[in-house]
């Protein structure tokens, strides 16, 4: 790629919110094609989805506050129990549509994944009970080209 990754934030590697709308978009729709990953979505979803998590990943990879609330969103996202294999699927899913927006290439594209995995297996899946054990105030983690980036 012709960008040096100290000169610029994934966010803008990734083509800013138009490249993560274009991977948010591509990933929806690979996840709602898989038998496994779909049942996560088989009670409906946001109209906005989409847009709702391409603005998300901007804020967590290093562009503009989103407006959106961490332990809401975590909330959405336990009292499901443990769920390995969707998980997979769901990063499978994402690698994919790294390809289908055009995002795949490195480095941005290992980044892209490496952040998706975190977010899948650790961040989304820490509360196995009811939302109500998420606790409240949870800022949105944020990643950079050297992964997770502490609060400071």
């Amino acid at each position: 790629m012709a960008f040096s990754v100290l000169m610029t934030s994934v966010y803008e590697a990734a083509g800013r919110l138009e490249g993560l709308t274009r991977l948010a978009g591509a990933w929806h729709e690979r996840v709602l094609a898989d038998p496994v990953v779909s049942h996560a979505f088989s009670h409906g979803y946001h109209p906005d989805h989409t847009a709702r998590l391409a603005a998300y990943w901007a804020e967590a990879l290093g562009g503009p506050a989103s407006g959106l609330d961490e332990t809401t969103i975590v909330r959405m996202h336990s009292g499901n129990g443990p769920h390995d294999e969707m998980n997979d699927r769901a990063i499978a899913c994402f690698d994919r549509a790294l390809d289908d927006a055009g995002l795949a290439a490195e480095p941005v594209g290992r980044v892209l994944h490496d952040y998706f995995a975190w977010s899948t297996r650790d961040s989304m899946n820490r509360y196995h009970r009811p939302e109500d054990d998420v606790p409240a105030g949870l800022r949105i983690p944020h990643w950079s080209w050297d992964g997770l980036q502490q609060p400071g």
